[in-house]
């Protein structure tokens, strides 16, 4: 896995340094090469302190926290999920702890409204679980970034599966 890792930030960084050089790049703005840098640190930082860094096939880092006791989700089902989301320097920019109607999100696995790097890490945690996803950009806001999320920012979220219903 750790070969794999290499292999994907290595390739993102090439690909982040041959965009920016045939394009002007904003001084303010974070690069795509900066990203991953930062995440790579932010991972191996976590190795260090050994916790086990695992990737899902889409690229979404993840450490399982706590094992859950039941299923895991499937797209179509139905979630329920506490959760909080961070940038890589620890600000805070989401939680469900201001939901409307509890401190759970309910959501369908695959809805197309949903970034796919969330869709695509929820997949990890089974009923009762709960895990780290760090989600690079270019599957979260990539370039253009959202709301107070700035361009070409990893996202943290730690996740707790709450309930599963299948489809």
């Amino acid at each position: 896995m750790k070969i794999k890792k290499l292999i994907n930030v290595g390739i993102g960084v090439l690909l982040s340094v041959i965009y920016t050089s045939c394009i002007g790049v904003d001084e303010n703005e974070q690069s795509y090469a900066d990203e991953m840098s930062k995440l790579n640190q932010y991972i191996t930082g976590l190795e260090s302190e050994g916790y086990d860094v695992d990737t899902t096939a889409l690229g979404v880092y993840y450490i399982t926290l706590e094992e859950g006791d039941g299923e895991f989700p499937v797209f179509g089902d139905t979630l329920t999920v506490t959760y909080s989301g961070y940038l890589i320097d620890g600000t805070w920019f989401d939680t469900s702890e201001y939901s409307e109607t509890d401190t759970t999100w309910t959501f369908e696995l695959g809805d197309e409204g949903i970034i796919s790097g969330w869709n695509d890490g929820m997949k990890v945690i089974d009923k009762g679980g709960k895990a780290q996803l760090m989600v690079p950009s270019n599957l979260a806001y990539g370039e253009t970034g959202y709301s107070s999320i700035p361009p070409n920012n990893s996202l943290i979220f730690v996740v707790k599966m709450v309930d599963i219903k299948q489809q």
